[in-house]
């Protein structure tokens, strides 16, 4: 049955099913009683909402509260063993694949390091990287003895532009890792043991890093944010509706100098070339600093973090504060066109190099940003380090797939339209609530 807005019955049930899964999953445990102002929707569509999704066992009884004079109410949470999904974070030093249950509890994980390629080679070869997620996949399924037909999904957060052909298959245009067009889900498919009906997600890796915060970290309650993830390149991602996905900006490749450095990508003067961890370390080597022999990036930034505030009282590095000041004023100019472009409420730095700078650093980065940006909205952004450590990209990855499932009202696929029931046993939202 369609009704005269275009929506069916089935499509009334599913909305209803999402808004009390979304619910319980973002303020439960609640009961019955609550989730009806919660939702807006009637005691009728609650009870058979719920009642429907206590029998599929997506919902669980949590305990019991007292009610003011009568039994008490029974609380509902979503059942954390209904779902199983995988976050995989291709990186650019390692690949971390991670499997969680349906309330993102970590059930195992695996790490595969993304070696420096030798002379002429390429460190971040497609099948090399499609070879560790196809080994981290079923070692995080053996690890936690879950069969892959649980999978609600695979999301995964990879550098660069996604694209998403009206076809399907995600494509990715990732410049500065030498991948063009790369059809990493296609591949995907072809290499990983999974049922076919299993979803992949793909998408940029600064925007599950965004979507991880929004939904559990230092964005929670902001209107709008502005998430960065800082590791050996830059990139951001823009909230402005916090249930919806942010949208993913290649920020680091704003242009701070003109005829500056030349960035990864091949152009000149980007931000990335000038605050990114490879580049803020190229450019401690060119001043005269000495980087750990053979260490990889991040053991590397910290030996240079060291060197600039050692804590043994000795002498600072010169080379080393001089470099870390002139990036934290490039970062802080970056930071000001997103105050000035977006406007936000707060701006948040993930990511490993982000993290591990940590709040000396970003304090520099906020004084020059507030000098560069014009003052009203300066005056009204709060900036702040991201919560959720390292592994920020890898729970956003497995968001993707968990929202689907949400917005699907909490099915593995859309039912058949011959599963619409008669009109008169829709359920629908309580139309005294509008």
């Amino acid at each position: 049955m369609t009704r005269p807005n275009g929506r069916t019955v089935r499509d009334l049930r599913r909305e209803n099913r999402t808004a009390v899964l979304r619910r319980l999953y973002f303020d439960g445990p609640m009961s019955r009683f609550s989730l009806g102002p919660a939702t807006g929707l009637s005691s009728g569509s609650i009870s058979n909402v719920v009642a429907e999704l206590v029998a599929e066992g997506l919902v669980e009884e949590a305990g019991s509260v007292d009610s003011a004079g009568g039994r008490p109410r029974i609380l509902l949470r979503v059942a954390p063993a209904s779902g199983r999904m995988i976050g995989v974070d291709v990186g650019e030093t390692r690949i971390r694949i991670e499997l969680f249950d349906l309330t993102l509890t970590e059930l195992a994980r695996t790490e595969r390091p993304l070696a420096p390629a030798a002379e002429g080679a390429e460190r971040y070869e497609v099948g090399i990287v499609v070879d560790h997620i196809r080994e981290g996949i079923a070692e995080v399924l053996r690890t936690a003895d879950v069969p892959a037909e649980a999978l609600l999904g695979v999301g995964v957060g990879v550098p660069g532009i996604v694209e998403h052909p009206a076809g399907g298959g995600a494509l990715v245009h990732g410049q500065t890792v030498g991948w063009d067009a790369v059809p990493l889900e296609r591949l995907l498919r072809e290499a990983v043991e999974l049922p076919a009906e299993v979803p992949y997600r793909i998408d940029n890796g600064a925007k599950t890093l965004g979507q991880a915060e929004m939904w559990f970290g230092a964005g929670r309650g902001a209107s709008s944010a502005v998430v960065v993830l800082f590791g050996s390149g830059v990139g951001a991602c823009v909230t402005t509706d916090p249930p919806a996905p942010g949208r993913a900006l290649e920020w680091g490749h704003l242009k701070v100098q003109v005829r500056g450095r030349r960035c990864r990508c091949g152009a000149l003067g980007c931000l990335e070339a000038y605050a990114g961890a490879e580049a803020l370390l190229e450019r401690w080597r060119e001043a005269g600093g000495e980087p750990p022999a053979g260490a990889g990036e991040e053991a590397a930034l910290a030996a240079m973090t060291a060197a600039a505030h050692p804590s043994d009282g000795g002498e600072p590095d010169a080379a080393a504060v001089a470099v870390l000041a002139e990036t934290a004023e490039y970062l802080g100019a970056g930071f000001a066109d997103l105050i000035n472009l977006f406007q936000p409420e707060r701006i948040l730095v993930g990511g490993w190099a982000g993290l591990l700078l940590g709040t000396r650093f970003l304090a520099e980065v906020e004084r020059h940003a507030r000098a560069y940006a014009l003052a009203y909205p300066a005056a009204r952004v709060t900036l702040g380090l991201g919560t959720l450590g390292p592994d920020a990209v890898t729970v956003g990855a497995a968001i993707l797939p968990l929202a689907d499932f949400f917005a699907r009202g909490g099915r593995r696929e859309d039912p058949a339209p011959a599963e619409e029931p008669p009109a008169w046993t829709e359920t629908v939202r309580d139309r005294t609530a509008h």
